[in-house]
């Protein structure tokens, strides 16, 4: 549907929406002072307030249009004020994971040459101060909470949120016709924020999105998916990260959405039921960990209650692709009998997920369509500002990204000689078009200016013709998009075999015994994999089954455990072809995570790093050969 405001820039978005809503009370944001409080919600007019203070108290600091100012923090409420407050003033926003150690931090502030730095919790404060004399263009820190070390508010760098929304308040009227003179002259071909990639392969690299880029993504979005002003979505993913930011922030905000902030992620199953939201935009894990939950509680019931659920979700299947009739009314029972408490558990108003970042496995994304929870597939990268392809409402197919987004144009590029065999644009519906697959292209308004500082970097990402070579590997089917792997992803076995992990590892997040699983086998005559328990199931059967332990590595060595697990792996991989099939395997005592590394600020597998991690064990698993 139309976004409910005209806008070429992200400035206008702001400005047009404070105009239609300035006289009501319509929420905008809403969060939790303390996990004991209820949400509090924050009106149109009381964010223009303290935006205009905030670009005022910017102006002051001398903050010219095309400046960098930088955000170290978690999604809150105050990390969207200073966002359109750098909009406002013609800034570039330059967004850190809360989770970068301090010298990952130093280097972008110092490569972006950011000026002042927004941080929010005193963790964040302590490494803004720590890195402060390494960044030569830094001279200021603006902490959201007060700190509780009183050392670190005496630093006369340092200065607290409050403070300079004080500041800035009592500076509006001398830099008020500067401000309105900055509006008018932000393009849309300006450059609205930096956003630097994971890192997972050498120096991060920052993505210049124009407000151009951001502009024509929320409108195609808009295009192809419902938001309005009845919606309420809640705010987790990191909104440093392109699908947050366009998907989650600026595309809710266009269609006059409510945006509620869930305390973290660990806290979004409670927070759902508190805010109640109609769409929540996430990751694969979310609806991993929800699917492993619930049939693992399935499996732990009664042959009756097992029955009703397999049928249910039968009927639910029917129902989604097109059944009608008797179906209708088995559905309307189905519900009553299973589903409604699944919908209750999500708050009890989803009108749909959203899923990027990574893969849906298939049969996941099946689960929730039968469950009547519709899950939105889409895909993109941070460079793509980030959306290319995502699947409708309605018109969902599992399995793929769905179709291209209105405006961009989508290629396939033969690997072996770089031939384009195939393309679709947005506006090329009905299609029927399948290809083979190579290399996924973009080309549209939504291609990043380019990486900051790095016309090398550029230059090897978008070609000559304007094509965005994603380094992903998919195909068209039937018109939509069907996602394969990465290409840096793939292994070639000792046969010379291409395998790529992705699909095999989607497979096995079904099983209630594992949780993660990696892929190897590089140059090896077969494929393994390092698996990470479901602790919780594994722990559960250890009890029923009288199996003593001291720790849970001591857990992992008991024979009947390996033999459990070798059992599962065999059975999953009778699916898949002789060169894929997983023969050996080394299970691990703890799970991947950010803090720990393995997993990049938005939840996806560093390969690399887990290789390094746990090199000793896949050494161990190929000595023998």
């Amino acid at each position: 549907m139309p976004t409910i405001v005209a806008f070429e820039t992200l400035t206008d978005l702001f400005q047009n929406v404070v105009a239609k809503y300035k006289n009501s009370d319509k929420t905008a944001f809403a969060y939790k002072p303390t996990a004991d409080d209820p949400y509090q919600t924050i009106t149109w007019r009381e964010v223009e307030a303290d935006v205009t203070s905030i670009a005022s108290y910017l102006i002051d600091q001398d903050i010219q249009m095309g400046d960098r100012v930088a955000i170290l923090s978690e999604n809150r409420y105050e990390w969207a004020v200073v966002d359109l407050a750098i909009q406002m003033v013609g800034a570039i926003n330059v967004s850190l994971y809360a989770t970068l150690p301090p010298k990952q931090c130093a280097y972008i502030l110092e490569d972006s040459e950011a000026k002042l730095f927004f941080v929010s919790t005193g963790i964040q404060l302590k490494k803004a101060i720590q890195v402060f004399d390494e960044c030569d263009d830094l001279t200021q820190v603006i902490a959201f909470d007060e700190p509780k070390v009183q050392d670190y508010i005496e630093k006369d760098y340092v200065k607290l949120f409050d403070t300079v929304c004080a500041a800035g308040s009592k500076a509006e009227p001398q830099h008020a016709k500067e401000l309105k003179k900055r509006i008018k002259r932000t393009s849309p071909e300006d450059v609205a924020t930096l956003i630097y990639t994971s890192g997972t392969t050498g120096r991060p690299k920052g993505a210049m999105l124009t407000h151009r880029n951001i502009v024509s993504n929320v409108k195609a979005a808009h295009d192809a998916i419902s938001i309005g002003d009845s919606d309420r979505c809640l705010s987790f993913l990191p909104l440093c990260h392109s699908f947050e930011r366009t998907g989650g922030y600026y595309a809710m905000i266009a269609g006059g959405a409510e945006i509620y902030y869930a305390e973290s992620v660990d806290t979004v199953a409670r927070n759902m039921l508190e805010a109640h939201p109609t769409i929540v935009v996430s990751v694969p894990r979310l609806f991993e960990k929800i699917y492993n939950l619930v049939t693992k509680n399935v499996q732990q019931g009664s042959a009756i209650q097992q029955s009703i659920f397999n049928w249910a979700l039968s009927v639910g299947e029917r129902y989604w692709k097109g059944e009608r009739g008797i179906v209708s009314i088995q559905k309307t029972i189905a519900d009553k009998l299973v589903f409604n408490k699944l919908k209750e558990r999500t708050g009890g108003n989803i009108k749909f997920f959203v899923s990027g970042g990574a893969a849906l496995p298939a049969e996941i994304g099946a689960f929730f369509m039968s469950a009547g929870l519709n899950i939105l597939e889409g895909y993109g990268l941070t460079e793509t500002s980030p959306v290319m392809c995502c699947n409708r409402y309605g018109d969902e197919k599992m399995g793929t990204v769905g179709k291209v987004i209105n405006g961009v144009t989508v290629g396939i590029q033969r690997l072996e000689n770089n031939e384009i065999i195939a393309s679709l644009s947005g506006e090329e519906y009905p299609s029927e078009l399948t290809s083979e697959p190579g290399e996924i292209l973009n080309r549209g308004p939504n291609t990043m200016k380019g990486y900051w500082k790095n016309e090398e970097a550029t230059q090897e990402m978008i070609d000559d013709e304007g094509w965005l070579h994603t380094g992903d590997v998919g195909r068209f089917v039937d018109g939509r998009l069907e996602i394969t792997d990465r290409i840096k992803h793939m292994i070639v076995n000792a046969g010379g075999k291409n395998i790529y992990p992705g699909p095999i590892e989607d497979m096995f997040k079904t099983s209630k015994w594992i949780d993660q699983l990696v892929v190897v086998g590089e140059k090896q005559a077969y494929m393994a994999a390092l698996i990470v328990p479901d602790f919780e199931t594994l722990e559960s059967h250890a009890k029923q089954n009288d199996i003593s332990y001291d720790s849970i590595e001591n857990l992992l060595e008991k024979e009947s455990i390996i033999n459990l697990f070798s059992k599962e792996v065999r059975s999953f991989s009778k699916e898949l072809a002789s060169h894929e099939k997983i023969r050996d395997f080394r299970l691990l005592p703890q799970e991947f995570s950010v803090e720990t590394g393995e997993l990049t600020p938005t939840l996806k597998v560093k390969r690399r790093v887990i290789e390094d991690k746990y090199g000793h064990l896949i050494e161990d698993i190929f000595s023998g050969d």
